[in-house]
């Protein structure tokens, strides 16, 4: 029997399969911004399932982590009418194991509840976890489980896009790092400015929150599909996860299971 995990975010929904033992077996892309009926979404988790050699009856629940509240209607209703489910979604009244004391816990999204509980039940240990999305988040969760201390900053593509569309001449890019920061022309021009320039945030938001945290060994933890390009150009990153929420989801099912 499989666990399927959704993770909607702004830009895509990321569905993943995990097997008995919480590895992950394959997984699927949507874009988020592309509406929906309850049956798009139905279509498309079966052709899912049936890539795989998988059936509804193979699927023992369904756990979601969302911040785009327009699409859960649809999106939980698929889920009944295809898979026969009842899905476990992630928010107020859910056992997650960390302990949120932010000025507003209500505002934190479930994105970040969902990695933060991956990576302290993982490592058990303060972590900074970086998730680089639409937004890139930078949350700390101490040695006890205490989610306090969060930077947010635009995201690589949000970056790129602004500079892009906020000017009259300059081309969009891929998000690419050329091999010197000394470049020759417009296009090489801009990417060199967005990912160094991303590079350095990154390194320097992480070594201040350090520094006034007082915690020189938190163990830092990149996610989010646009991870991997910074995650390889930086030694201030220790570990890159691409399905951190994927296991956040699978701890936070397994607490409310009363399986953990």
């Amino acid at each position: 029997m499989y666990l399927l995990t959704i993770d909607v975010g702004n830009t895509h929904i990321k569905m993943n399969l995990l097997s008995e033992e919480d590895e992950p077996v394959s997984g699927f892309r949507l874009t988020t911004r592309t509406p929906r009926t309850s049956d798009e979404f139905g279509l498309a988790i079966r052709e899912f399932l049936n890539a795989n050699n998988l059936t509804k009856w193979d699927i023992k629940d369904v756990v979601i982590s969302s911040v785009v509240p327009k699409v859960m209607y649809s999106l939980t209703s698929s889920i009944v009418k295809y898979l026969s489910k009842e899905p476990i979604i992630v928010g107020p009244g859910i056992k997650t194991g960390i302990s949120i004391r932010t000025d507003n816990p209500k505002e934190v999204g479930a994105d970040r509840i969902v990695d933060c509980a991956a990576a302290f039940y993982t490592y058990h240990r303060s972590c900074i976890i970086v998730d680089f999305g639409t937004a890139t988040t930078f949350d700390y969760v101490s040695n006890d489980g205490v989610f306090q201390y969060t930077v947010i900053a635009p995201g690589l593509e949000t970056s790129a896009s602004a500079l892009t569309n906020q000017t009259a001449k300059l081309p969009e890019i891929e998000i690419r790092k050329p091999e010197s920061i000394l470049v020759k022309n417009t296009i090489a021009g801009m990417q060199a400015g967005v990912v160094y320039g991303y590079i350095g945030l990154v390194e320097y938001i992480i070594k201040r929150m350090k520094r006034e945290l007082g915690d020189p060994k938190a163990l830092v933890i990149a996610t989010g599909g646009l991870g991997r390009v910074i995650a390889d150009e930086t030694d201030t990153i220790n570990i890159y996860e691409p399905d951190l929420a994927g296991k956040g989801m699978s701890i936070i099912y397994q607490r409310n299971k009363g399986a953990a």
